[in-house]
């Protein structure tokens, strides 16, 4: 039976259908006896429309139609069983007030007082609803245009031009801070239905529209009941709150037997508060759901990575799994891997990988990064100025990578990363126009965010380059060959990396500990000659790759009594096998060999031809192609090494020797020098105390022990000068050595 015949069967007609197919009938909402007061017709998509031209409310001939048995989904087309007799395109309805309320249950009179009106929007019948600000001003509208979803798609709603997505129900905000409890719905029907009952609720506009910037306005909202709807679009709209600010606030509450709160208002009105307090009362809050299913997960994670965790050297294991995939560069993916892992403290170490064009920088850094889960970063290509200020996406304990600097060219840009790095925090002050006037809006984005970045370059902007790691891919002929040699295998050889997932994932939850103690840091300290000023951030840098290296091998090592991670030799070990030489070459103690070598070519070529060296002639000696012997020319030139007596940057260079080199000073102490201090200082602390021996006296000048004489520093340690005559000794002991 279609609705309209319903209907029709239901009351007294006493007339029907005229021209327009409307039937007149005797009101059953007042004593309509005599004049057939109540209007009633079908509309085109199956709908009945009634109209008391008596002056009854809407809600009063309703109420009366379902005395008589026909309630208010009866008036709908597709309510009928499923029969023939249902309407065509999906039975998608106009939206007007009248039907929005019909649908909704509501009385019209209140949507009215919410705001909500008939409109038209792009010739459509449609109903306007207003979001306003908590002083009731109007900030944006939405229109919705239909009922239901249609064949195509969801295309119920359209946001005014100009109007950005807010929180509806900003207005009534003070009520829910005086119940100290408000319920977070999905869209605007919700709200209606919960303010029709007298409870306190805003409303998002999508499952998936929530602005981390909206958690300031439910600051003083004590609780936040978040109704999850029983789909995909439910658990989308959980899993954004519970990664939003407002976390902590949050209660998950999930109704029996209805989709949504409007589902259970529709069921049955009178009993609604009792069905929604009952689930309010059952609903479980978010710090316990967290709490449990990230214990679940580090049991799952241990149990997977339990082998590799116990690992005596992790970073050897990954090295070999890597290399199934990356031809050598055995030291770069090991630095950045430790690098990526040190996410997890509150200084991460950030990197720059150099190289030239096709050497392979975005290849080894996305292999490295397959070993991460994809929480540990974000890789981009390039970004706006302000989109790191403005995006959604988490950056806390996260990696920016950038592949290609240039992606982060902008000066706005590269400042917001700096502060990012340096301060672990981005606050963003700006000026928003409102409908109050101008306004000033403070964006804050948590850190600690750690950045890898590849470049072509040979030197960032300074103030980058001071912040960054620098590693240099292999540009050799035995590197072009091994490269060759893996892209020739027919059978790429497959990496599991769920241990190595499970790992990170392990490290990242609570079962694990990041916090960490380096017993030996201050006598590190003392080792380490205080030449420049840059090496106050590196020797911080080096510390926390010390600490990294410790979390990542932590269940391996000791904990002290306030359960923090002891590093170990073996840590300070396995990182100044890593940076020892990045670090001298940071302060520029040392020459990095391949600079060195281009140097010693170029004055050798100026020696025996007595004129200036072209770049190719470099290369030839070296034997490597021209872009390798250039980016080397370059770095030697930007370090005063090399000088080109060619101004016009079109033709080729003239180079010429220029100052000479350095000679190499270690800066980070071997292994065992600093396990020797170590033991020196324990034996003077059981003797009562550390005494430091008179220096030696220009005259004297006192031998020690492997030649030359001891001049005393500044900081306490003892630079060790070469003898004038023959050395026998190993290439790696013609360094300048310091003593504590």
């Amino acid at each position: 039976m279609k609705p309209i015949e319903r209907v029709l069967e239901a009351l007294d007609v006493a007339r029907g259908p005229v021209g327009n197919g409307e039937y007149l009938a005797l009101c059953p909402a007042h004593d309509d006896r005599n004049t057939p007061n109540l209007r009633v017709r079908e509309a085109e998509d199956g709908r009945v429309l009634v109209r008391c031209f008596a002056g009854c409310k809407q809600d009063e001939v309703l109420f009366s139609l379902a005395e008589k048995g026909v309630g208010k989904t009866d008036l709908f087309a597709g309510n009928d069983g499923g029969g023939d007799d249902a309407t065509p395109r999906d039975r998608v309805h106009a939206c007007t007030l009248m039907t929005y309320a019909l649908a909704k249950d509501l009385p019209v009179e209140l949507l009215q007082e919410f705001g909500l009106s008939d409109t038209h929007y792009l010739g459509k019948r449609a109903v306007r609803i207003p979001y306003l600000d908590e002083d009731g001003s109007e900030v944006a509208v939405r229109f919705r245009l239909a009922l239901e979803k249609g064949p195509k798609g969801d295309d119920r709603f359209r946001w005014r031009k100009g109007s950005k997505p807010a929180l509806y129900g900003l207005w009534r905000l003070g009520y829910a801070q005086e119940e100290g409890y408000a319920f977070l719905v999905e869209g605007e029907s919700d709200c209606h239905t919960l303010w029709h009952h007298g409870l306190p609720a805003l409303g998002m506009p999508g499952a998936s529209s929530w602005r981390n910037e909206w958690a300031e306005h439910l600051e003083a909202v004590g609780k936040v009941y978040v109704m999850v709807e029983p789909d995909t679009g439910g658990e989308a709209f959980w899993e954004r709150l519970a990664a939003s600010p407002i976390r902590e606030k949050l209660h998950r509450v999930q109704l029996d037997g209805a989709k949504d709160v409007s589902d259970l208002h529709l069921q049955s009105p009178e009993r609604f508060a009792q069905r929604l307090e009952a689930a309010r009362s059952v609903t479980v809050a978010w710090l316990d759901l967290a709490e449990s299913e990230a214990q679940e997960a580090a049991r799952e994670a241990w149990a997977s990575c339990e082998p590799l965790a116990l690992a005596p050297d992790v970073l050897t294991v990954f090295a070999d799994e890597l290399g199934r995939r990356v031809a050598g560069e055995s030291r770069t993916a090991k630095l950045l891997y430790l690098a990526l892992t040190s996410r997890l403290l509150e200084k991460p170490v950030s990197v720059a990988v150099k190289g030239p064009s096709s050497g392979g920088k975005t290849y080894l850094t996305e292999q490295v990064l397959s070993f991460f889960p994809d929480a540990a970063y974000h890789a981009l290509t390039a970004m706006s100025e302000k989109a790191l200020a403005y995006s959604e996406e988490p950056i806390k304990h996260r990696f920016l990578v950038f592949f290609e600097a240039e992606g982060m060219a902008s000066d706005f840009a590269t400042y917001l990363i700096r502060s990012l790095l340096s301060e672990g925090r981005l606050r963003y002050e700006f000026v928003e126009k409102t409908s109050e006037g101008l306004r000033v809006r403070l964006i804050e984005r948590e850190g600690p965010t750690g950045l890898i970045v590849t470049t072509t370059a040979v030197k960032l902007h300074p103030e980058n380059e001071t912040r960054l790691i620098s590693l240099t891919v292999a540009d050799t002929q035995e590197q072009t060959r091994d490269v060759l040699a893996a892209l020739a295998k027919e059978e790429r050889e497959e990496v599991d990396l769920t241990p190595w997932h499970a790992l990170q994932e392990w490290l990242s939850s609570s079962a694990a500990s990041r916090r960490v103690t380096v017993p030996y840091a201050q006598a590190l300290a003392r080792m380490v000659p205080p030449i420049a000023v840059r090496l106050r951030r590196d020797f911080g840098a080096v510390l926390n790759l010390i600490r990294t290296h410790a979390v990542l091998h932590q269940a391996s090592r000791e904990k002290d009594d306030r359960g923090r991670v002891v590093a170990t030799l073996d840590d300070y070990a396995g990182v100044r096998a890593l940076v020892a030489d990045l670090v001298s070459e940071g302060v520029e103690t040392t020459v990095p060999q391949g600079v060195r070598d281009a140097v010693h070519a170029v004055a050798r070529l100026h020696a025996e031809k007595a004129e200036p060296v072209a770049v190719t002639q470099v290369a030839q000696k070296l034997g490597l192609d021209r872009s390798a012997a250039s980016r080397r020319v370059r770095a030697a030139k930007e370090r005063g090494h090399l000088r080109d007596l060619e101004d016009n940057p079109r033709k080729p260079s003239r180079l010429v020797p220029a100052d000479p080199l350095p000679e190499d000073l270690e800066i980070l102490p071997r292994p065992q020098a600093l396990a020797d201090a170590l033991e020196a200082c324990k034996r003077a602390g059981e003797n009562g105390g550390i005494h430091n021996p008179p220096p030696p006296s220009s005259e004297t000048h006192a031998a020690v022990e492997g030649g030359g004489v001891a001049i005393p520093s500044e900081n306490g340690a003892r630079l060790h000068a070469r003898d004038s005559g023959p050395e026998e000794h190993a290439p790696d002991d013609e360094r300048e050595r310091f003593t504590l």
